[in-house]
């Protein structure tokens, strides 16, 4: 059990300086569905690690030794981990769920919050998903909903030219009609559980501007020209947006080493289109697995661990 439930602890330490890079590497749709997963799945197995761990602190409590019919004399005698480090444990897992719990809230009251600001502001035409904000600065976000909404203020669209305009309205229909909004939401309540997840979480918000900066130049066929709007509209964006919005000038919460994500968005759209790489993706893919594998062996040994506590005899 020691290999198997420390393992699932220590895989983060190694995804969250990938994160950044597999985004950089990785076509952005594969990118961003298979970092969300990682997120996901890092967390799942962490969690159910510190379950473990915490399990059997928790089973030593002679109340719930003399209920759940297990020696606890037995358990003590047999249990891989120390007791200090199994109410570390507890400690840890308590502070995840709780993290996780408000961040879950948070973010879900974010997405309300748009759908109902999305439903009431009026269209700029009938079939049209575009708000138009009379507002000299320049702003532009696409606001998720049922359906989303697409605002832009007067003073963006005076700022851009009609063809740097179609990559704006490009560039947002694709954060819509992809839901990008829902892989920010899973990957940052994954991090919540997991300090150490947050690069992850961070690289999935990069690669979702990133898709929609790739969908953009193939609308408009012109890879440069979305390049020199991402900067414009950069340029031009003072504020922030709302909580659950994404937007061609939006860039990443929290700082990482290098340059910002708009430098490297930009940088990414004057090089060649990323290619398919199938090693990255069977190596991250591997991870993920012993992930699982390491989390299903730690919940069999604890198993185990408590058949035998029920099965021996000793002090209560």
């Amino acid at each position: 059990m020691h290999i198997a439930v420390y393992l699932p602890l220590v895989l983060p330490l190694a995804a969250a300086p990938s994160a950044r890079w597999l985004a950089a590497r990785l076509d952005p749709r594969v990118a961003t569905g298979l970092l969300t997963v990682v997120a996901l799945g890092l967390a799942a197995a962490g969690g159910i690690a510190l379950t473990a761990l915490a399990a059997t602190a928790v089973g030593q409590i002679p109340l719930l030794g003399a209920l759940g019919d297990w020696s606890v004399w037995v358990l003590r005698r047999d249990d891989p981990a120390s007791l200090t480090l199994a109410l570390v444990a507890c400690v840890l897992l308590t502070a995840a769920l709780a993290t996780a719990g408000r961040t879950l809230v948070r973010r879900v009251r974010a997405l309300a919050d748009a759908a109902r600001t999305a439903r009431l502001l009026p269209l700029a035409g009938p079939r049209d998903q575009v708000v138009v904000l009379d507002d000299p600065t320049p702003d532009a976000y696409a606001l998720p909903g049922a359906p989303g909404r697409i605002v832009v203020s007067t003073g963006m669209l005076d700022a851009l030219d009609e063809r740097e305009q179609r990559v704006l309205f490009a560039h947002e229909r694709a954060h819509l009609a992809c839901g990008h909004h829902l892989f920010v939401t899973l990957a940052y309540v994954a991090a919540a559980t997991n300090p150490l997840l947050l690069p992850v979480a961070a690289a999935v918000r990069y690669s979702t501007e990133r898709w929609a900066d790739e969908h953009a130049a193939r609308v408009v066929g012109d890879r440069r020209l979305v390049a020199r709007t991402i900067a414009k509209a950069a340029l031009l964006t003072r504020r922030g947006v709302p909580a659950a919005a994404l937007g061609i000038a939006t860039g990443l919460v929290g700082r990482l080493r290098g340059p910002g994500p708009v430098p490297r968005r930009v940088a990414a759209l004057l090089a060649t289109p990323p290619r398919q790489r199938r090693l990255l993706l069977a190596v991250t893919l591997g991870v993920l697995v012993l992930a699982a594998l390491s989390s299903i062996e730690a919940a069999r040994d604890l198993d185990a661990l408590f058949e035998l506590a029920r099965a021996g005899t000793g002090p209560a």
